[in-house]
């Protein structure tokens, strides 16, 4: 592995948040002096604050994009105030830090953009840059933290035993979340589940059941038996009819950025994944 490939390895699993800290109210002024090159539009000041060697990794919804198009994105929201709150912050090693942030634009025409901004820093001889970044419209309401503990104790396999009775007895199917507590888009998702909208098709159809992959290395042998392979990132989900047989499972990481789902996704899968006579 080259030392490029390994910095991109790095960035992707701090940028999926593989373990966090208790640190995301601590203030860097780097993302401060981000957020005032994003406000004066200044292309050359913003693209400055991008690193070149290694090259940035730049990671959106629709795809990867280079450095200038991820400068050509801030420039064209033409911002006229910036909010930033940090959600998560990480420190895997002394020279890199890496955050997920909520930034809400306010543009000229009044408009207010919400995004969820994952970046990682290097330091670079002494100057902090941005080696890797991924970029969301936030379409769901988004938790200020990641402290709540949303993934259960306990023995999985007895708790998804429990849900295939209760699936059962009441005409069900049961949803199997993997995920972890350290997982942003995991609370996300969590968070999305309890919405009015997206609840009145998900508890008359499912038997929820969250399932906790630990440090990734925890209750991988069910994630395997239900054909979810964990790489391609968490929150991953599988559907088992009232008998506990697997009729779905998401095999390229489909919700990993739950973060840019918007209601109406969870809404048409729910309802293409309930029970058929319902």
């Amino acid at each position: 592995m080259t030392y490029t490939d390994g910095m991109r390895a790095l960035i992707f699993l701090v940028l999926c948040a593989v373990s966090c800290a208790a640190q995301a109210s601590q203030s860097f002024d780097p993302i401060e002096k981000w957020k005032a090159a994003v406000v004066s539009g200044d292309p050359a000041a913003l693209k400055s604050f991008y690193s070149y060697s290694p090259p940035a990794v730049i990671n959106t919804s629709s795809g990867k994009v280079d450095t200038d198009a991820g400068v050509a994105f801030w420039i064209a929201i033409k911002a006229r105030a910036v909010t930033v709150k940090a959600v998560e912050a990480v420190s895997p090693r002394p020279d890199l830090q890496a955050f997920t942030l909520l930034v809400k634009v306010r543009g000229a025409t009044g408009k207010v953009t919400d995004l969820v901004e994952g970046q990682t820093w290097q330091n670079q001889g002494g100057a902090w840059r941005i080696v890797g970044e991924k970029r969301d419209l936030a379409k769901l309401e988004q938790p200020p933290s990641v402290d709540a503990h949303i993934y259960p104790t306990g023995n999985a396999r007895e708790q998804i035993s429990e849900a295939v009775t209760r699936a059962g007895r009441e005409h069900k199917n049961v949803l199997l979340v993997f995920g972890a507590d350290w997982c942003y888009d995991c609370h996300v998702l969590d968070k999305a589940f309890r919405r009015a909208d997206v609840a009145s098709v998900l508890k008359p159809n499912y038997e929820l059941v969250d399932v906790d992959i630990g440090e990734e290395n925890k209750n991988l042998d069910i994630a395997a038996q239900y054909e979810v392979p964990l790489n391609r990132g968490v929150p991953a989900v599988a559907v088992l009819d009232s008998g506990g047989k697997l009729i779905y499972s998401q095999k390229s990481g489909e919700w990993e950025r739950a973060r840019a789902l918007g209601p109406e996704d969870l809404v048409e899968f729910l309802k293409k994944w309930k029970p058929q006579s319902r």
